[in-house]
């Protein structure tokens, strides 16, 4: 019987000992699939992203192109700059340069002067075959101020341009503003920034970061853009404007510089140029333009249908003469707004054909409480939209725009166009 007993015991002990292997080799299975995760994670983390495009966060643009493993946003040393590829000759867009991780600047890449001492900033070259750009234009604009002008000092803002005939991309520099009034009046200081267009296509629009509770806003931002060939510089031109941030309410624009590039020669290398920010460019037109609207209302259905035709003779919206239009269409029930429509945008045009049609629920039986507002806006990318006139029509609307509605409502399902003056919105 002792044989059979000790054949049981090594049966019973073959069933632990698997286990133990099978619970060891678990483990170990578990360890080596996280251990090839986490390689494969850190692999793909030191990547360049296989895509391009530009992207605008807080400030800060990412470029993945021009991205590698030890840097992520900013510009690149004069070293990093020989090594980076070439851009196709068709490709144009735009690059900030020298920032941070928080979008900031070192103070140290000041070029002109200290920053401590604002004094003894003056323009002057930066390298050999670099030039000063005070040309007999900056004076002429400098002494043709008017009087109240004069007077109302807005500040003077210094920048440089340059071109880059190896990258054919022509490179901006905004440096800093000087003497900019308070926009609020506890602080008595303002949060400025800056935005740049390059007309008169309109569409290159770049802007700097907000820095604030300053009245010399020290930027020292660079915006390349790539692409663009030389023979193309005269004709184009630079419009700053120069803004406050409002956190409440639409940011406070502080004034303008128009510098057309026409006569300014940058083969000689960096030129370093300043301006007289001047009032911003009112609207000289007495009126705001015209607008083509037909109107029909089905008392069956109950609805109204709205139609915006066509808008002529609108102003010139700034520097660059021409305005991206589109029509806002707000409903209004006593006052309070029920329904809104928009228009696509027409670009560049004084008098644009929409031809575009909306159709709207009236909420209740008659039109005696509803009223129609038509907003046409300017539209400008990366900012809020200015508004070029308004015009209403309703029961208690004055002009043609209350006679307007009365004929819809005298004749039902009829549609009746008719030109209304547009007023300051």
């Amino acid at each position: 019987m002792a044989p059979i007993a000790t054949s049981r015991e090594e049966f019973d002990e073959i069933p632990t000992v698997v286990g133990i292997f099978s619970a060891f080799g678990l483990v170990f299975t578990v360890s080596l699939f996280a251990w090839i995760c986490c390689q494969r994670k850190s692999s793909k983390s030191n990547k360049t992203p296989p895509y391009k495009f530009v992207h605008v966060l807080k400030g800060v643009d990412i470029y993945p192109e021009n991205l590698n493993s030890k840097k992520k946003f900013g510009g690149d040393d004069k070293n990093d700059v020989k090594n980076k590829p070439a851009v196709p000759k068709n490709s144009l867009h735009l690059d900030l340069e020298k920032r941070d991780l928080n979008g900031n600047f070192p103070k140290t890449n000041l070029k002109v002067g200290s920053p401590s001492d604002p004094e003894n900033v003056t323009p002057k070259p930066l390298l050999e075959g670099e030039k000063e750009a005070v040309s007999p234009d900056s004076l002429k604009s400098s002494t043709s101020l008017t009087s109240e002008e004069k007077q109302e000092k807005l500040g003077t803002l210094f920048f440089s341009l340059e071109y880059n005939f190896e990258k054919k991309a022509f490179v901006v520099n905004i440096k800093e503003a000087r003497g900019l009034p308070a926009m609020d009046e506890q602080s008595m200081t303002s949060d400025p920034y800056i935005k740049m267009t390059i007309l008169p296509e309109k569409k290159h629009k770049v802007k700097t970061r907000v820095l604030r509770k300053t009245l010399d806003p020290a930027f020292d931002e660079t915006f390349t853009f790539y692409g663009i060939p030389y023979t193309q510089i005269q004709e184009l031109a630079l419009h700053f404007t120069i803004l406050s941030f409002d956190r409440f309410s639409r940011d406070d624009i502080i004034g303008e510089v128009l510098i057309p590039l026409s006569g300014i020669e940058l083969s000689d290398g960096k030129m370093l140029m300043n301006r007289e920010i001047i009032k911003r460019n009112v609207r000289k037109s007495s009126g705001r333009g015209e607008l083509l609207i037909s109107l029909c209302y089905q008392s069956t259905t109950n609805t109204l249908t709205v139609v915006v035709l066509k808008a002529r003779h609108l102003p010139k919206s700034d520097v660059s003469g021409l305005s991206d239009p589109y029509v806002k269409v707000n409903l209004y029930h006593a006052k309070k707004r029920i329904s809104k429509k928009k228009t696509h945008v027409k670009k560049c045009t004084p008098n644009a054909v929409f031809n575009e049609l909306f159709v709207f629920d009236i909420p209740c039986e008659g039109l005696e409480e509803i009223s129609v507002e038509f907003l046409v806006l300017d539209s400008e990318r990366g900012s809020r939209n200015e508004v070029i006139g308004r015009l209403v029509l309703g029961a208690t609307a004055e002009g043609t725009g209350g006679e307007h509605w009365k004929e819809i409502c005298d004749f039902p399902r009829r549609q009746i166009a008719k030109w209304h003056m547009l007023c300051d919105g």
